[in-house]
């Protein structure tokens, strides 16, 4: 009987070189080292900071211990922040059941090759491109009270940005002008790159085209749709920059973000209490984050 041979397995780290392994380590290593430098270093130092008083202006010899004591002037000696915090669960609820679902509309529509689509779709997605400040100019051409657009064709005087109990619906209408070009691209993208014969199977099938966009699909669409839902969270939450430009999120546009602005580098510079706002908006959304997670994941398995 001939004797059977086995050739000993060899080592896979034999195959790279000293080089490549140098690489592959440069490759993990300096991500790992940007992100714990630039997101985790700054968030830890954030939720430490938020237990302490500190004016940011002496020497960390003047970081004054308090524990919990700043979470709890927030939600009784601090008024703004019940406001802002409403204010942006209203924000998010807005993108989410107004301005998102359009862009998702009008991405159907212009899907359909209509005549100068191109047009709209350069039209729709222009005002993301544009900065928050100059977006925050122009409508305020449209919302100005005596020279302003809506005035004008209506015959009123309405102070849009002025007025507290309607300037902040004014300002989620221009953020969501942009959000909805942006949505709106996102999902044309995914709808282009949709098989044509899962819509030329339903035809044949005899689907209508709101039956075959709702049962095929938007299920086909899933990463997409789960893209959409987490930008469309993120816009919500970090909502500030309109509201800044407006009046610095004052008199009906307080924001969390705003706040945590004012807090740290406004006149007050109360570091340690800023810090407990960003802390809180911090763990609003990691939740949003760990709901995505559990989705993403959930859908691989």
């Amino acid at each position: 009987m001939s004797k059977i041979t086995t050739r000993p397995r060899r080592d896979r780290s034999v195959l790279l070189s000293r080089t490549d392994r140098v690489v592959l380590g440069l490759m993990l290593g300096i991500p790992l080292i940007v992100v714990a430098g630039l997101v985790w270093g700054p968030a830890l130092v954030t939720v430490a900071l938020s237990l302490t008083s500190w004016d940011g202006i002496g020497g960390l010899s003047d970081i004054q211990w308090v524990g919990a004591r700043n979470y709890v002037d927030l939600a009784t000696i601090y008024p703004p922040f019940w406001p802002a915090l409403w204010h942006n669960i209203l924000w998010l609820l807005v993108l989410f059941l107004v301005f998102t679902p359009l862009g998702m509309l009008l991405a159907v529509f212009l899907d359909k090759e209509l005549r100068a689509t191109r047009f709209y779709q350069t039209a729709l997605y222009l005002p993301v491109v544009l900065s928050a400040a100059l977006v925050g100019f122009i409508w305020q051409l449209m919302y100005s009270r005596d020279q302003g657009l809506i005035n004008a064709l209506f015959g009123t005087s309405i102070d849009w940005y002025g007025d507290s109990t309607i300037n902040l619906w004014a300002a989620m209408i221009a953020n969501g002008w942009r959000h909805t070009g942006y949505i709106m691209l996102l999902y044309l993208s995914g709808l282009k790159g949709i098989d044509p014969s899962l819509r030329e199977a339903a035809a044949i099938d005899g689907a209508s085209q709101t039956k075959t966009y709702l049962q095929i699909i938007f299920p086909v669409m899933r990463p997409i749709n789960i893209i959409v839902l987490t930008i469309t969270f993120i816009e919500g939450l970090r909502a500030f920059d309109l509201a800044w430009i407006i009046n610095r999120g004052r008199n009906g546009l307080e924001l969390i973000s705003t706040l945590v602005t004012t807090n740290v580098v406004g006149e007050a510079s109360r570091i340690g209490f800023g810090s407990a706002l960003a802390t809180i908006m911090l763990l609003i959304s990691s939740i949003f984050i760990v709901i995505q997670l559990r989705v993403v994941l959930k859908g691989e398995r």
